[in-house]
């Protein structure tokens, strides 16, 4: 559902043109106000899930979401629908570094960021999944009622993760809470659990020791992290403003190409759905260096981006392929950084650490929503468009070449064990 209200308004842009008779540029400040609430989101949700937990703050992230899209629903302006997509984004931007956090700090070592990865494929399902309902739904109830199901699903889904959904045993234990309440969690996973009279967790990567007493965004930005913090924020941002800028716009364009509204949105929705491929990078990460994996993706997405322009005038087959290629690798590579950034650093600043790389990435997107706005202002060719877009590819292949060097992928953390048990 994140990633379904995410894209909800690149899908509802052109009948926005229509029923309101704006131009392009204006809806600039619209496709570009979520993604402003997205970064302010994260960057106040990875500190805070550091030091209050990460179930809680992901619930509440949730509920604002639901409740701003479907206050989004009701705008009758421009003006009114950005006020509510900024709000709908700062849940939004909470959601997912909260999300990912927990779900690694449940993931075996040797998995990790497989199971991460499958997760975080919901992200770019949901994505595509808003433009097969935006195709079907539009025509039939108007483009508000996309952003009703985008409201109403999380709202659901809410009172749900209130009764089943576990706080993170890591941080439960590296914020010394009551070990009843660790032994709850843990012993639904193994019955061994359930004789430990104390939970110990011992993360020994020599830059935990060098950082040691800092957490939180001092953590990240320590001596031993700063570099590679740097690079996971240039290729997350370089990677969105990729994504976003298509996202938002290649509606729009295949519009103007000469194709049919509805088609053009089914078109545009593979490259949201190309995203599982995250699930067999993940299964790579785990087994050979994962900042040179990731980095081959963004090379290999920078020229399938440049290759969609080269095919607008072709049949709807080709193109649809040519849109599904590109997605495939380039939210293959973009949904792999999620566990990348979660594995990179210890439980102390995980979840600033992830939300701070999603939400300086943010503002990525905001660049990539501008970015194509003004090469559309300036009547580009589509050809010179998609190259233009997928320069930022090399960008973020470089960064994490950089991070390879100068700051590679620490060792997992040992797992959290029971004591007492024997």
């Amino acid at each position: 559902m994140d990633g379904f209200d995410t894209a909800a308004i690149g899908f509802i842009a052109p009948s926005l043109i229509s029923e309101w008779g704006i131009d392009k540029p204006s809806l600039a400040p619209v496709l570009s106000a979520a993604l402003f609430g997205l970064a302010f989101g994260a960057l106040g949700a990875g500190p805070l899930a550091d030091r209050f937990g990460r179930k809680w703050l992901l619930i509440g992230s949730v509920t604002l979401m639901g409740a701003a899209s479907l206050a989004s629903a009701t705008s009758s302006n421009l003006t009114e629908l950005e006020i509510w997509r900024f709000i709908t984004g700062l849940g939004l931007g909470a959601a997912m570094p909260n999300a990912v956090t927990l779900m690694n700090e449940y993931c075996p070592d040797n998995k990790r960021s497989f199971i991460t990865n499958s997760m975080f494929c919901g992200f770019p399902i949901g994505s595509a999944f808003g433009g097969f309902f935006a195709a079907w739904l539009i025509p039939h109830f108007g483009w508000r009622s996309l952003l009703v199901v985008g409201g109403v699903v999380p709202l659901l889904l809410v009172v749900v993760m209130l009764f089943v959904m576990p706080e993170s045993p890591r941080f439960m234990v590296v914020r010394g809470a009551p070990v009843e309440r660790i032994r709850k969690v843990l012993s639904r996973i193994s019955s061994e659990a359930r004789r430990a009279t104390a939970f110990v967790m011992g993360e020994t990567r020599a830059a935990v020791a060098q950082a040691s007493g800092k957490t939180g965004l001092a953590l990240v930005l320590s001596r031993p992290y700063i570099v590679g913090t740097v690079m996971l924020w240039l290729a997350y941002f370089s990677g969105l403003v990729i994504v976003y800028g298509l996202v938002n716009w290649m509606p729009v364009l295949f519009k103007e190409a000469g194709i049919e509204p509805a088609r053009a949105a089914v078109i545009a929705a593979l490259f949201q759905l190309g995203g599982i491929g995250a699930i067999f990078f993940g299964y790579l990460m785990d087994r050979f260096n994962p900042n040179r994996i990731i980095a081959t993706g963004y090379f290999l997405t920078c020229l399938a981006v440049g290759f969609i322009g080269q095919v607008v005038g072709s049949t709807p087959m080709v193109l649809a392929a040519a849109v599904f290629f590109a997605g495939l690798l380039m939210n293959t590579a973009q949904s792999s950084m999620q566990a990348l950034a979660a594995a990179y650093y210890p439980t102390a600043g995980r979840a600033t650490g992830v939300a701070w790389t999603l939400g300086i990435g943010r503002f990525g997107g905001i660049a990539g929503s501008f970015f194509v706005a003004e090469l559309a202002r300036r009547h580009l060719p589509l050809p010179e468009v998609f190259i233009l877009v997928g320069i930022p590819g090399l960008v973020a292949a470089a960064a994490l070449l950089i991070k390879n060097r100068f700051s590679p992928q620490p060792d997992a953390p040992v797992s959290l064990k029971p004591t007492g048990a024997h």
